[in-house]
């Protein structure tokens, strides 16, 4: 049943009030079809405990602060698919929270190995960390990675899923990043935990591509509980609703089966159950979560490879929201 209580939406304002985000962490693991060796031992010397350090700190904040999980997977997911995103809407409507745990990590890790470490990799792993520590699979995650120095925020645009996005849009997307049908699947898969603002499926529920009228692909519950929440005009641009409506903290496969029953928070989530080519993956992945598991794992390990940068053609930053030579 999808959560619609006064105390929910006040709780979710309170966590989710990102308003005042600014530009940060631009850039730091570039994304195209170009891979680069990547391997799990490349701090075995260099920062042995790197792993136990990141852990130390994802730990403590999934507990003291849950919606750094799903703004810290959002975050990785939008520094594979873009070079640089600055001060952008995008940014702007994830958690604080997410940017936080990162930072954090890495003045931690600045402690135990100085100048080492990249934001890059720390954000893998944290991300890693989060989805485990929401009952989602471990997985190992492979190093290497350094910081871009450079800033283009012109590509956020042509480089991110959208809201909206057709099947055709998204596959584009994905397989100019060398990414498959199957892991758009998978890794859309990453909205079973986590919310979105009203502004994302505003016109889902009232003027379903130019008709006046809201999407017919919607529940009706679902439809009454989000139109309560997200009036059409003049609502409270704080206000977030859960992707998955059954267990909006929990890493699960229920995604999949909300997609069945026309639960779809975006109309880009709707259309994977929708459209006959992701259909099947859908379905699959709803019945067998150790399958969505082993596909979503080896999708992240994919996205995570996506052209990073190597030796003099990135930095490693000192400070994960500025390039090095800005100080």
């Amino acid at each position: 049943m999808f959560v619609s209580s006064h105390l929910f939406f006040l709780l979710a304002i309170m966590i989710f009030f990102s308003f005042y985000f600014v530009s940060y962490l631009v850039g730091i693991a570039h994304c195209s079809a170009v891979h680069h060796q990547l391997s799990l031992d490349f701090y075995s010397k260099s920062c042995p405990q790197l792993d136990q350090l990141v852990s130390s700190v994802t730990s403590r904040r999934f507990r003291d602060f849950p919606v750094s999980g799903p703004a810290t997977i959002r975050l990785f997911f939008h520094d594979c698919f873009v070079e640089v995103r600055k001060d952008v809407g995008d940014n702007k409507s994830l958690a604080p929270e997410g940017f936080e745990a990162v930072d954090e990590v890495k003045a931690l890790v600045e402690t135990k190995c100085p100048a080492v470490v990249s934001c890059a990799d720390i954000l893998a792993i944290a991300a890693r960390d989060f989805v485990h520590l929401a009952g989602g699979p471990y997985y190992q995650v492979k190093k290497g990675r350094r910081d871009s120095k450079v800033s283009l925020a012109s590509k956020v645009k042509l480089n991110l899923p959208r809201a909206n996005s057709t099947i055709d849009e998204l596959l584009r997307l994905f397989t100019s990043k060398g990414l498959s049908l199957a892991d758009l699947v998978a890794l859309s898969g990453a909205h079973t935990i986590g919310f979105s603002h009203c502004d994302q499926f505003l016109g889902r529920l009232y003027n379903y591509k130019g008709t006046k009228k809201p999407d017919p692909f919607i529940d009706p519950r679902l439809l009454k509980a989000l139109q309560m929440s997200c009036p059409h005009f003049g609502g409270n641009t704080d206000i977030v609703a859960p992707f998955d409506v059954q267990t909006p903290f929990l890493f699960d496969h229920m995604y999949y089966g909300n997609l069945e029953a026309n639960m779809g928070l975006l109309a880009s989530d709707q259309a994977l159950f929708l459209d006959n080519r992701t259909r099947p993956l859908v379905q699959a992945f709803g019945k067998d979560k150790a399958k969505f598991f082993e596909a979503f794992s080896l999708g992240m390990e994919k996205m995570g490879a996506i052209r990073i940068k190597r030796g003099k053609k990135g930095e490693v930053r000192r400070v994960c929201s500025k390039h090095n030579k800005s100080g």
